[in-house]
């Protein structure tokens, strides 16, 4: 009998060795997917659930920064307004003049609440002669002597150019509420004259956000000191979490969007935002419970694995008894062909599963060759798309946010500067996608540019200075198209996340037979990272300098393209090295 069988596995010595593999290969591979599986439920749910939590985060800050926009936009123009200035610096007592006076700035006033969509909005105006003013006086009930020394004040006073979001706790006759209050200035003399404050009920603000919420699921503000400033759970509004600020910070040095911690004796997902304009973190906290209630039933993955396993088996079986013998020889035919030599085709004999897969492979042999060629072909198609999309890239937040701007402004009245804005977004994009060129002349580039920043400044403000310093000789120099613009983005929205203030610098000339474009700023700045090293940030708003650098050294060489120097705290430099290519207009002349 031991013969036979030693026999029948000698004949039939790839069936069995086939079938153990398959066997042991399956079971363990099983075994080790449910146990994977099993383990990682949990962290793939969660992984899933903070990619649609992240978008809902984007959601809330955009709500944020409109709000924040509206109260940017009524605090302007409150500073602007002589009859502001007039009534709260002027000294006479007259009642009838007193009462015209009163009578425009409640006019004034109540048009500028109807700017700002939100319930429960109360604007206090308080002067250097005494005077305070209050569009609706039951939602921030206060007196000018209260005011004149509340710590909202005394912080107003020492930050005078600074919009300040302050929480004033409950009192008695008082709610809770949310405070933004700026210094009024005279231009002249830069000296204060007044404050305006914009109060929200706390139970108002949090409407920005409270449809976003629900059981187990909690967002709110954290100023910088580590308050809560704002929060759907109740409880905990006005307090101070010193943990809760240290582990949103600690996110900051991570690229994970969310973590979990132990925040209230609670575990919790937290998720967390800075808001530049607000100066504050916007938190989503979550209890982890409720999270993995939705998790995989383990008894029906392993269920589930048990019936696959068995299936194999038996499939395996059958299959594997039928092709032995007949996929020998095929086995051995393939061994027996050279490497790299695709041009040896095998012989189709046998059964008909291996006569299949001897066809199959002569096919494979000829498909391959003809995918080799149309590979290198579609590869050179596919870098020219690439490049060709990256050319005509443009943002549709920025569009969005512009064309908002301009609706404000026109709300507003301000025909002048909202027919500029609208010029210059025109002009920006009749020359990034009505202009199919694939390069700019450095003048053509540096009017785009100036009309994007032009935009940006209107937008959030000219805290950050933009400077240009271009040689005459280049300006009829050529460049690749949208070469300039993403570093300038990126060091809008990248360089100044910490600094309020600064400034950009655009110097371009020529040197050494190149021309040289360098944007450096005076910003944030970040820790010195290789290029071939994935920053911990997107760089250039989704362009990576490896993109950036590919495309100028496809086009002109490896001799030319981009260098990259930051100090973390000092700014960044970017130096971009092309070469001298005048335009064909120019030559003609």
């Amino acid at each position: 009998m031991i013969r036979n069988f030693l026999n029948s596995f000698k004949n039939n010595g790839l069936f069995f060795k086939m079938f153990i593999v398959m066997v042991v290969s399956i079971v363990t591979v099983s075994v080790l997917i449910t146990f994977t599986m099993i383990r990682m439920s949990e962290r793939l749910f969660i992984d899933t659930f903070s990619i649609g939590n992240s978008k809902v985060m984007d959601q809330v800050t955009t709500d944020f920064e409109a709000f924040g926009y509206s109260l940017v936009s009524v605090a302007n123009q409150v500073q602007q307004s002589s009859y502001v200035e007039n009534y709260l610096t002027d000294q006479q007592t007259d009642p009838l003049a007193l009462a015209k006076a009163t009578h425009r700035i409640k006019q004034q006033m109540d048009r500028y609440v109807t700017m700002i969509d939100q319930e429960g909005v109360n604007i206090v105006l308080l002067g250097e002669n005494g005077r305070l003013y209050s569009t609706n006086y039951v939602n921030w009930p206060v007196s000018a002597k209260e005011l004149s020394k509340d710590r909202i004040t005394l912080n107003t006073y020492k930050e005078p150019n600074r919009l300040l979001y302050q929480y004033d706790p409950k009192t008695i006759g008082r709610e809770d509420a949310i405070v933004v209050s700026k210094a009024l200035i005279e231009k002249s003399t830069d000296l204060i004259y007044g404050y305006i404050y914009i109060a929200i009920q706390e139970q108002d603000f949090k409407q920005l956000y409270a449809r976003y919420t629900g059981n187990g699921n909690h967002v709110m503000l954290l100023n910088q000191t580590g308050m809560v400033v704002s929060s759907s759970e109740e409880s905990i509004t006005g307090q101070k979490i010193s943990e809760l600020l240290q582990e949103v910070k600690g996110m900051e040095n991570h690229n994970s969007n969310y973590k979990q911690v132990e925040v209230l004796g609670e575990s919790r997902l937290l998720f967390a935002k800075y808001l530049p304009a607000f100066d504050m973190y916007l938190i989503n906290l979550i209890d982890r419970e409720s999270v993995q209630s939705n998790l995989l039933d383990t008894k029906m993955i392993v269920m589930i694995s048990a019936i696959i396993v068995i299936l194999a088996l038996f499939i395996v079986f059958l299959i594997s008894r039928g092709l032995t013998k007949s996929l020998s020889r095929l086995v051995k035919q393939i061994s027996n062909m050279s490497k790299k030599n695709f041009d040896s085709y095998v012989t189709e004999t046998g059964s008909y599963e291996t006569r299949q897969l001897a066809n199959a492979f002569n096919d494979m042999l000829d498909e391959l060759h003809a995918y080799v060629r149309k590979l290198m072909d579609t590869q050179k198609k596919q870098r020219n798309a690439e490049l060709e999309a990256l050319q005509q890239q443009i943002n549709p937040h920025f569009l969005y946010n512009t064309l908002a701007s301009v609706k404000f402004m026109v709300q507003n009245g301000d025909k002048e500067k909202s027919a500029q804005t609208i010029n210059a977004l025109i002009s920006l994009l009749q020359n990034t996608i009505g202009n199919i060129s694939e390069t700019n002349t450095v003048e053509l580039e540096l009017n785009n540019i100036k009309n994007y920043v032009y935009i940006n400044q209107i937008r959030y403000g000219e805290a950050i200075k933009v400077h240009y310093f271009v040689s005459p000789e280049c300006l009829q120099f050529e460049l690749p198209k949208l070469i300039l613009q993403p570093f300038i983005e990126n060091a809008f929205f990248h360089g100044f996340n910490r600094k309020k203030e600064g400034y950009i610098q655009l110097l371009i000339l020529q040197k050494d037979h190149q021309l040289i474009c360098e944007i450096n700023d005076n910003g944030d700045g970040m820790e010195d990272t290789p290029l071939n090293q994935k920053s911990r940030r997107q760089l250039f708003s989704g362009i990576g300098i490896r993109n950036v650098e590919e495309r100028i050294q496809l086009l002109y060489g490896e001799q030319y393209g981009v260098d990259v120097s930051s100090q973390l705290g000092e700014g960044t430099r970017v130096t971009i090295r092309l070469p001298i290519i005048k335009s064909k207009e120019s030559t003609n002349l």
